[in-house]
């Protein structure tokens, strides 16, 4: 058996991971990454909580426990890029940075110096000879957000609930009375907690008002207080009243202009064709002109694509129009159960 540490959260997920490979005759050890402490106004940084929880379980499990402290590199590498891709108007995911420089690279590299064969965390995917593939829950499967994962790391990372369902685990988790058993699931930012980003974004951004304004007749509908709180597609939140809904199709960080359409079927609202950037292959790269399936979002549904090479850059050509794209986003490639990689949207 190996020596194992495992990211523990303080959630179920991560748990319940701690558990089965104590099961297994695993050399076990506990990690919890401190990545973000700071409270925001109104709103506290559930991390000590998080901890505490993380600790409890390792107890009950006799596992040893350390936490590793990278809230600096956390920092520059994830919070940083999150902050200044939004005041660029693009919109991106810092669970995908996250994982790609903190989880399964910072934490791999330090777990390997202090002596670990192998991490573990409790995502829904699977690994195998060094290859990402789809969950068995496939409403939960993860591998939207491991896309930047390298081949390297896979072969070193394992993920024991890649093969269980969701209300498996949480069955496991009672049954083995782990103490974050029925704990709820954390949603929001990925390091904050319970926070919307809007309201994380207002702490680090000046709010800069505009108009909002229809696409098609440039007629100006009202005001807004910030174009990078604003994402295609959106239709919540625009306070112009009355009649259809408008649909966020398009925005102008220099001018602060926000676009709105209520034709749900304005070509600017759909795409067929992307351009795409900053490519990662996990296994390396598809040949130009390659069949694929692409996701566009996480629990997005699968659509067929043709992927074509132009230099650093990748031309992604669907089979059917998708809405509501934003520049930011990642299209993550899928050949039947394997991820291939990924790129981030232009």
């Amino acid at each position: 058996m190996s020596r194992v540490y495992v990211g523990m959260s303080g959630g179920v997920d991560s748990s319940l991971t701690a558990a089965l490979l104590v099961e297994q005759g695993h050399e076990v050890t506990g990690v919890y990454m401190k990545n973000w402490t700071q409270d925001l106004p109104g709103m506290r940084c559930p991390w000590a909580d998080d901890l505490a929880d993380a600790k409890r379980v390792a107890v009950q499990l006799g596992i040893d426990f350390k936490v590793f402290d990278f809230e600096k590199e956390y920092r520059q590498k994830v919070v940083d890029y999150m902050i200044n891709e939004y005041r660029a108007g693009r919109t991106p995911n810092p669970d995908i940075m996250c994982n790609q420089e903190v989880k399964f690279k910072l934490f791999l590299e330090t777990a390997r110096e202090d002596g670990a064969e192998f991490i573990a965390t409790g995502h829904y995917a699977k690994t195998e000879n060094g290859k990402l593939l789809q969950a068995t829950d496939g409403v939960k499967d993860q591998t939207y957000f491991l896309y930047r994962v390298t081949k390297e790391a896979l072969d070193k990372t394992l993920f024991p609930l890649g093969e269980l369902e969701k209300s498996r685990v949480r069955e496991m988790a009672e049954e083995r009375g782990l103490y974050t058993a029925k704990k709820k699931d954390s949603q929001g930012i990925c390091f904050v907690g319970q926070v919307g980003i809007r309201e994380f974004l207002s702490q680090y951004v000046e709010r800069t008002s505009g108009n909002i304004v229809d696409i098609k007749t440039r007629e100006v509908l009202g005001r807004h207080d910030g174009a990078i709180f604003y994402t295609i597609g959106q239709r919540h939140g625009l306070d112009i009243g009355g009649g259809l809904p408008y649909y966020v199709v398009g925005k102008d960080m220099d001018t602060q202009e926000v676009f709105v359409t209520k034709n749900l079927n304005d070509e600017a609202l759909w795409r067929r064709e992307l351009q795409a950037t900053s490519v990662h292959w996990i296994g390396g790269s598809l040949p130009s002109g390659s069949r694929v399936q692409v996701r566009l979002r996480h629990r997005g549904a699968l659509v067929g694509a043709k992927v074509h090479s132009e230099g650093d850059n990748l031309r992604v050509m669907l089979d059917e129009p998708e809405r509501a794209v934003s520049p930011g986003q990642s299209v993550v490639f899928y050949d039947d159960q394997e991820c291939k990689g990924g790129a981030i949207v232009l």
